[in-house]
C-alpha cells in the first residue's frame, strides 16, 4: 500500500470519527424528542425509544405554532429588504464610483463591529419614539439596518466580478442607472441573492437578543419561545428537544435545498479570469 493510500484511509478515519462526535448531539436530541417521559432518564440517555412517542412534537408546535408564525413574518420580509438594499448599495459601490464612496463603504462596514449590547437602550427608546416598539415591522427594521453592512460587502465583492464593459454596453444603448440594475445586474446576480438570502435568514431566524428585548411574549420569535418551554417544576425534555428540532427545521430545510447554489455563489468571483 502506498503511503499516499495510507494517509488518504487516515484522513477518512479521523473525518469519520470527527464528523461521529458532532452529530452525537444531533443524535441523543432525536431519540429524546421521540421519547416518552418516563424514558428519559441519564442511564437511559443513549438507548433508543421503546416506542415512538409523538407527544412531545405534538406539545411543541400547540405551543411554538405563534412564534412560528412570527419568525417567518420576521425572517422572509428582513431578508428580502436586506438583500434588495444590500444589492443596490454593492451596486452603487462597485460600479458608479463618485467622491467619498470608499470612505462610506469603509463607516458601512464599521456597523458589522458594533456590539449590539451599546445600542440597546438607544434603540428601546427610538423604537418608542416611532411606535414600533413590542412590534414585528420594528424588529424587521433592526435587522434590515444591522444587516446591511453585511449584505452590502457580499454584493460588492460579487459584482466587482462583473466586467465594466457590460455595464458600458446597457449605457450606450441608453439604458439608465435602473435599468441596468434591473436588466442586467438582478439576471447576473441570482447566486448572489441566494448566498446573501441564506446568511441572512439564518442569521434573523437563530438570533435572541433583539427579539427578547425588543418584544413581549405574543410579538417573540420561535428563538426565544424555545427558551419559555421548560416547566416552573419539571423541564420536560421530550418538548424541549422536539421544539428545538421545530426551530431549527427551516434554516435546515434551506441549506439541503440550496446548497449547491450557496457554495457556487460563494466561489463566484473568487476566480477572476
Amino acid at each position: 500500500m502506498s503511503l499516499e493510500r495510507v494517509n488518504r484511509t487516515l484522513m477518512y478515519v479521523v473525518l469519520i470519527v470527527l464528523a461521529i462526535v458532532y452529530l452525537v448531539p444531533v443524535y441523543v436530541m432525536l431519540i429524546t424528542s421521540v421519547k416518552g417521559l418516563n424514558e428519559i432518564t441519564l442511564d437511559k440517555m443513549w438507548a433508543l425509544p421503546e416506542y415512538f412517542n409523538l407527544k412531545g412534537y405534538q406539545e411543541a408546535f400547540k405551543k411554538l405554532i405563534p412564534n412560528l408564525t412570527n419568525s417567518f413574518l420576521l425572517a422572509i420580509p428582513a431578508t428580502l429588504l436586506s438583500s434588495l438594499l444590500g444589492s443596490l448599495n454593492g451596486y452603487i459601490l462597485s460600479k458608479w464610483k463618485f467622491r467619498g464612496s470608499n470612505l462610506l463603504f469603509s463607516l458601512m462596514l464599521f456597523g458589522m463591529f458594533i456590539p449590539y449590547q451599546s445600542i440597546l437602550i438607544p434603540l428601546i427608546q427610538f423604537l418608542q419614539s416611532i411606535k414600533l416598539y413590542n412590534t414585528i415591522p420594528g424588529l424587521i427594521l433592526v435587522h434590515v439596518v444591522y444587516g446591511l453592512p453585511i449584505c452590502t460587502l457580499m454584493f460588492r465583492n460579487f459584482y466587482v466580478g462583473i466586467p465594466t464593459e457590460v455595464l458600458e454596453s446597457g449605457k450606450i444603448d441608453g439604458t439608465g442607472f435602473f435599468g441596468i440594475y434591473r436588466y442586467i445586474i438582478i439576471p447576473l446576480s441570482l447566486t448572489g441573492f441566494v448566498v446573501v438570502g441564506i446568511w441572512q435568514f439564518t442569521s434573523v431566524w437563530n438570533e435572541f437578543l433583539f427579539a427578547v428585548t425588543l418584544t413581549t411574549q405574543k410579538q417573540q420569535p420561535i428563538m426565544v419561545a424555545l427558551q419559555n418551554l421548560s416547566g416552573s417544576q419539571i423541564v420536560q425534555w421530550n418538548v424541549q428537544m422536539a421544539g428545538a428540532i421545530l426551530a431549527a427545521l427551516p434554516t435546515l430545510l434551506v441549506y439541503i435545498f440550496l446548497s449547491k447554489y450557496f457554495i457556487r455563489g460563494l466561489l463566484a468571483g473568487s476566480i477572476k479570469g
